[in-house]
């Protein structure tokens, strides 16, 4: 089947378009033999600036040298947007191959649409050796698809209210969804000023460190000492001041800031870590 035949048959494969879970998704992956997708992983959830979170990561991971895979949704224009592999678009055949796998594995276990391409995706990224993989979050966290990989860290962009439907009524409930990608002793980088005390809480209670911007990092879209143009992020200890990025809203240095700490939170052998002139 082409690519678009293959669209087709897996919106067809499930009576519904979100099945919250993660048993089938986890067995089918067992059957396919996934293990890890990359060298190491960022998984990215919360309700505004996973698009743009997951760009600025790619593009800083890239201009270090890593080999970067990025799974997003959803597409603008042509499925093949949702993966990236070293900054190219998967192509038809290889998604095909990747959706082919896919279907020899899983029997009759229903997989919904993004069940179907989380799956490939995950296929293909372990076959292309990756230093690492971001994994934009679909819906919610703790019950996703991409949820299936144990992130080396987790990033929650914003809480806000989103599919109340499926995640809860108030930030709270939200907030306890979107904080189960993260990972028992693992940094749980955190874009928002005042995070859900359900988000604070969770990671307490597994361990997880939490990373806070504001707190942990902060920006400054304009110090008055740095040459025109320029922002400046820091933590303790340590500051860099930076052209302002090509995506020029003025969210954006906060998701840009949010980027920058979650890159410096991943446990790297020496030598490989981000330096200022990724930056």
């Amino acid at each position: 089947m082409t690519l678009a035949e293959w669209l087709e048959y897996i919106e067809r494969q499930h009576l519904k378009s979100i099945d919250m879970g993660l048993e089938r998704v986890r067995e089918v992956a067992a059957r396919m033999g996934l293990a890890r997708p990359a060298e190491r992983v960022v998984t990215v959830g919360g309700t505004n600036g996973k698009g743009s979170t997951v760009a600025f990561l790619e593009a800083i991971a890239r201009e270090a040298g890593w080999r970067v895979g990025c799974y997003t949704s959803p597409h603008l224009l042509a499925y093949n947007e949702r993966v990236r592999i070293d900054g190219h678009q998967a192509g038809d055949q290889e998604l095909v191959g990747a959706f082919e796998a896919v279907e020899a594995a899983r029997g009759d276990t229903a997989l919904t649409y993004f069940e179907y391409g989380t799956l490939a995706a995950l296929w293909l990224f372990e076959r292309a050796g990756l230093d690492l993989a971001v994994l934009e979050v679909g819906l919610g966290g703790r019950l996703d698809a991409t949820n299936l990989v144990d992130a080396d860290v987790a990033v929650i962009t914003t809480v806000d209210l989103d599919h109340q439907d499926w995640l809860g009524s108030d930030r709270e409930a939200i907030g306890r969804e979107k904080a189960g990608i993260a990972r028992a002793w693992r940094p749980l980088v955190l874009g928002d000023d005042d995070p859900p005390s359900s988000v604070l809480g969770h990671a307490y209670a597994i361990g997880a460190s939490a990373v806070r911007i504001g707190c942990d990092f902060f920006f400054d879209a304009a110090p008055g000492d740095a040459a025109p143009g320029h922002w400046r992020w820091r933590e303790v200890g340590y500051e860099v001041d930076l052209p302002r990025p090509g995506l020029e809203a003025p969210t954006q240095l906060r998701n840009a800031a949010v980027a920058i700490a979650a890159l410096r939170a991943l446990d790297w052998p020496e030598g490989k870590a981000i330096s200022d002139a990724a930056l």
